[in-house]
């Protein structure tokens, strides 16, 4: 087995205390010789932790077949020191592979025992939003404008490792490690992604209100998050009647108003009356004084009463009153007055409903 040894500069902007305690932190990679830990084996596994302002980087390398255990043995003996792994796809592939490896030799396995913080996991569901052209780490590097030595993937070095076995060559042996190396300093570097789930997330405080200045009469809400949540990367997204754009730490939302007529629907249509002449409906505790002839019962598409304004759009009835065209309608207003939102617990509701909304219907 061979094991190397090396620091380098603490240099990450994203705060690791939102992983963990810092010092706590073990990122690590594995790789091996196929897919399947049943069959197939570990012949390096590469961690970094931070320390002191620096990461401290360890590999060890099976250089020979026999010499897997040895590597396992290492790598479990250093795990016990920390108490959070960060990792990416880990959960799927790495962790259990190794589990198995560990079982197969009959050794104890001491990361049953330790957190997880799979940075895939937590990345995944922003795909589509973020624009990513695949979820390999590759991919979100090239979105964050990470550069790399390491030109091969996984898969690719299988070869050059039986062929470093049968070799011995220096060459190949630096492009295994290379790769390896390169994906673990590639994770520090990828955690500003996790910004974007963090500052989509957060509660915000709005800053001012305007009409667009554009073509269009839409209001412009800006809002401001945490300052130390800040976007490395400017994101756009709508869905209409809204848009969102988010640069640094500001969110802008645009929500187009809806100015006339709309109906507020009473739950429990039974205990109205509708007015026929008035077009609206009363609780039948009043409308028992109505003339017969001029009320009936009401019902659900009846049981209303009718504001005229100007409204905002809601995907969700976080304001109340909640106005709608018809009861059936799954969009619905609420009326905008100068203070509607001026509750910052309720505003933040209708933010994060809305950023829902958008990216679930992207």
């Amino acid at each position: 087995m061979l094991t190397i040894e090396k620091n380098f500069p603490l240099t990450c902007s994203y705060p690791l205390d939102r992983l963990g305690e810092p010092d706590s932190l073990l990122f690590f990679d594995i790789e091996t010789t196929g897919f399947s830990g049943d069959t197939e084996t570990v012949y390096l596994i590469g961690c970094i932790s931070a320390r002191n302002e620096q990461f401290l980087f360890r590999q060890w390398f099976a250089d020979t077949r026999e010499a897997e255990k040895q590597v396992l043995q290492a790598f479990f003996e250093y795990s016990k020191d920390f108490r959070t792994l960060v990792h990416f796809n880990g959960d799927t592939f790495d962790l259990p592979f190794l589990k198995k490896r560990a079982a197969k030799h009959t050794l104890s396995c001491p990361l049953n025992c330790l957190e997880s913080v799979d940075l895939y996991r937590r990345i995944r569901p922003w795909k589509k939003h973020l624009g990513l052209t695949g979820m390999k780490q590759k991919a979100i590097e090239d979105f964050l404008g990470i550069a790399r030595e390491d030109l091969c993937s996984g898969g690719q070095l299988i070869a050059v490792y039986k062929e470093y076995i049968k070799t011995r060559s220096t060459h190949l042996l630096k492009l295994l490690l290379l790769h390896n190396e390169d994906d673990l300093k590639g994770m520090p570097a990828l955690l500003p992604i996790l910004y974007y789930p963090d500052f989509l997330t957060q509660e915000f405080r709005m800053t001012d209100i305007k009409k667009s200045s554009g073509q269009t009469d839409n209001l412009v809400i800006t809002l401001k998050g945490d300052p130390a949540t800040v976007l490395p990367i400017p994101l756009k997204a709508s869905l209409p009647p809204y848009a969102i754009r988010a640069e640094r730490d500001l969110l802008t939302l645009s929500v187009r108003p809806y100015e006339g007529t709309l109906r507020y629907y009473y739950p429990n249509y039974k205990d109205y009356y509708y007015l026929i002449y008035e077009d609206m409906a009363v609780h039948k505790s009043v409308g028992e004084y109505v003339d017969k002839d001029a009320r009936t019962k009401a019902t659900r598409e009846t049981c209303y009463t009718k504001r005229t304004g100007v409204f905002l759009p809601q995907p969700s009835p976080v304001f109340s009153p909640a106005f709608q065209n018809a009861p059936a309608d799954r969009r619905c207003f609420f009326e905008f007055t100068p203070d509607c939102l001026s509750d910052a617990a309720k505003l933040n509701l209708y933010v994060q409903a809305v950023i829902k909304a958008i990216f679930a219907g992207r």
